[in-house]
């Protein structure tokens, strides 16, 4: 690593990652050429280097990979959860190697290519990772030039003037375009996906999509659902026009006040209706701020594959995936809604619940993908609630 005042490039290197700082991490770059600015987090998770780029919550973001070994399998035409990848690029440790999967169609570094990503490897990743545990997710540009031509101090000018995640909303950028019919249930080895496995005889689920992993919407089939998935600006007469036995919020980018500019008055009217509610992540904390409750941004964030959370009506743990920067304040709840979920590796909420209304929600993936399947069970719950009526 080196600061803005020693902007030396060392030999070799064809990528760097300049922090708002000035403190620049040089290593080699793969992927797209060319440069995207961002704010720097990491992922713990050992698996799923692919679903995690195509996972529309890391819109605005670079992936800092503590897993050494990244693209060793390479990619495929089924691990993605979005049609496009949203990271803007990942920082790894080790270079990208060539793959060996009987599932690999193409090498991570060319997919990254394709997909106009920029990778970074070479990087000491685990100080990378302690620097954002101690100073929080820093804004960052990273870059990748074959040519190793590198201006640190235009680059850490252009970091600082980033405006960073905070009032941002990125739900608008990621979200279905228009509704559409989702019938896939979830993948099998050798079968693929559960092409049209969802039947209109099943309990009718609206989905929001504010930037909404597909893993969900084929655990909600799996759970028995028929689902519609609707972009994040649908209105409360668009989402009742379906008729839906229930509604499901999704995850999604970017700090949730903002989305909640739109989102929150629409969910506080389908909540008045009385429907039955599950919010996933951004989700979550979109229900949270319809009943009067605060969002924060967190130090670090959560992400990775191994987050511990208890479940506060028995004790139980859940090992769980998690992808967020913001959290509910546990603090402003209101008296209607109860917590019942929390992490324990810093005790933030991860789950609320309703006592008036059919709502129920938690912070982190219960669809994985990458992930443990410890969670599933909240599907069963939420689709097991509208087959009751």
């Amino acid at each position: 690593m080196a600061d803005a005042k020693s902007p030396t490039v060392p030999k070799g290197a064809t990528g760097v990652l300049v922090l708002a700082d000035g403190t620049a991490i040089f290593g080699r770059g793969f992927g797209a050429v060319g440069d995207a600015v961002g704010e720097v987090c990491f992922n713990t998770a050992m698996t799923g280097y692919q679903e995690v780029m195509t996972d529309p919550s890391y819109a605005g973001q670079i992936v800092t990979f503590t897993f050494p070994h990244i693209g060793n399998v390479g990619t495929n035409l089924d691990d993605v959860e979005a049609d496009n990848p949203f990271a803007l690029g990942c920082v790894v440790r080790q270079d990208v190697t060539e793959p060996s999967n009987f599932r690999n169609v193409e090498p991570f570094d060319q997919w990254m290519k394709e997909q106009g990503r920029i990778g970074l490897s070479g990087v000491d990743t685990r100080a990378l990772t302690r620097m954002i545990r101690v100073k929080g997710a820093p804004n960052a540009v990273i870059v990748h030039d074959p040519d190793g031509a590198f201006d640190i101090a235009a680059l850490t000018e252009k970091a600082k003037a980033w405006p960073g995640l905070e009032g941002m909303d990125l739900a608008i950028e990621v979200t279905a375009k228009e509704s559409r019919a989702w019938k896939d249930g979830p993948w099998k080895l050798g079968f693929g996906y559960g092409v049209g496995e969802a039947g209109d005889e099943r309990p009718h689920v609206v989905a929001i999509d504010y930037g909404a992993k597909n893993n969900i919407f084929r655990n909600l089939v799996k759970a028995g659902a028929k689902v519609t998935v609707l972009p994040a600006t649908a209105t409360y007469d668009e989402v009742m026009a379906l008729k839906p036995a229930g509604v499901f919020l999704s995850n999604g980018p970017g700090d949730p006040a903002a989305t909640g500019e739109y989102a929150v008055p629409v969910i506080a009217k389908l909540l008045e209706a009385d429907l039955p509610i599950f919010g996933i992540c951004l989700g979550h904390q979109l229900l949270g701020l319809a009943v009067g409750a605060k969002t924060i941004k967190m130090h670090q964030g959560h992400r990775g594959a191994n987050h511990p959370v208890k479940r506060l009506e028995d004790g139980l743990v859940e090992i769980t995936s998690m992808n967020h920067g913001f959290a509910v304040d546990s603090d402003t709840l209101p008296a209607n809604a109860k917590a019942t979920h929390v992490s324990l590796f810093d005790g933030s909420n991860c789950g609320l619940e309703l006592t008036d209304r059919k709502a129920f929600s938690v912070q982190y993936h219960p669809e994985a993908s990458p992930g443990p399947q410890d969670s599933f069970y909240l599907f069963e719950r939420f689709v097991a609630g509208l087959a009751k009526g």
